[in-house]
């Protein structure tokens, strides 16, 4: 089995899903539309494949998508793919159970079904665990270490009767890397995923982490970011602290929710100028062969996520995995 290989890695496509549940948009034509923006973004650099869950959101999709992004209509409850869908390690992948968070939000069967029709979908082979994993609740860096926060994978919503020792081994049995670095908490503001790690930290091609952080000692989640600090740089890492974080009326959009695809980095922006702009300029210096393109964050950021949270990558498969 090939190891599970960072994001930056060539990719052979990108997967999304249509926003389709209704009641977790205040507009869900808004969601529509910056679901669409960064499809179109991601498909100027690698083909997409967006799910539709009926007929009519396909037809809609369609009509809003470019042509680098094929249209696949098949039954979702939720558009949050990176979390719902498979983990590839090469050619093959890994399905892991699916439940929506914790329970957060029913139903979520056809959600739970969805990582395998994928892989059949695409042709690829695929395996099953019975750990519940969300793909936004790890991160792989350059040595390709799986980076995670405790909050989540040890909440009892998950996993319960699993021990902290038999996550981390089916981790490292099923992704096939070398150790599991456990960050502590996620964001405050992070209530739906309960501190999932693509909200806080994003590893680079150089062995760097960029780690998000506050200059605003009034911030709450400094005693947190102090600590993964710590976490991480006794683990060996050079920590780069993200010093942008964007507030809404009720919401924190974290940019560190940015998605890597063949040349580019798909930056959630806030519209607040300063910080889109420092923001941007992070990822110009942390991935030089990467071009940063800024896409609307906000809505998004205020359903629960970002770029990263609706994207999931599909590997180019590797020479050895073909045999």
């Amino acid at each position: 089995m090939s190891p599970v290989r960072p994001e930056w890695e060539p990719h052979e496509r990108t997967i999304m899903g249509w926003p389709c549940r209704l009641e977790l948009w205040d507009d869900i034509e808004d969601a529509k539309a910056d679901y669409a923006e960064v499809a179109n973004a991601i498909a100027a650099f690698e083909p997409v494949l967006m799910i539709a869950n009926s007929e009519a959101d396909a037809a809609e999709a369609r009509a809003a998508l470019t042509a680098n992004v094929d249209v696949w209509q098949a039954p979702i409850n939720d558009s949050w793919l990176r979390d719902s869908g498979p983990i590839f390690t090469g050619l093959s992948a890994v399905c892991f159970d699916f439940n929506a968070w914790g329970r957060k939000f029913e139903p979520y069967d056809d959600d739970r079904r969805i990582a395998p029709l994928i892989c059949e979908h695409l042709g690829r082979p695929y395996t099953r665990s019975e750990m519940v994993l969300e793909g936004g609740s790890i991160a792989i860096a350059a040595d390709g270490a799986i980076i995670t926060t405790e909050q989540c994978l040890l909440n009892r919503n998950r996993n319960p009767g699993w021990t902290r020792q038999q996550i981390e081994q089916e981790l490292l049995d099923r992704l096939g890397a070398p150790a599991v670095v456990w960050l502590g908490k996620g964001l405050v503001e992070d209530r739906d995923t309960d501190g999932h790690v693509d909200m806080i930290c994003v590893p680079t091609e150089s062995g760097e982490v960029l780690l998000q952080w506050s200059d605003d000692d009034d911030n709450p989640n400094l005693p947190r970011m102090e600590h993964n600090r710590k976490i991480l740089e006794a683990n060996g890492y050079d920590v780069i602290l993200f010093d942008a974080l964007a507030y809404g009326d009720n919401d924190a959009m974290s940019y560190l929710n940015a998605y890597i695809c063949n040349g580019a980095v798909i930056v959630p922006t806030s519209g607040q100028e300063e910080l889109d702009e420092r923001a941007l300029e992070i990822y110009r210096l942390a991935f030089p062969e990467h071009e940063p393109v800024p896409v609307p964050g906000m809505t998004i950021a205020a359903g629960g996520g970002g770029p990263h949270c609706i994207t999931s990558h599909v590997p180019m498969p590797w020479v050895e995995d073909q045999g």
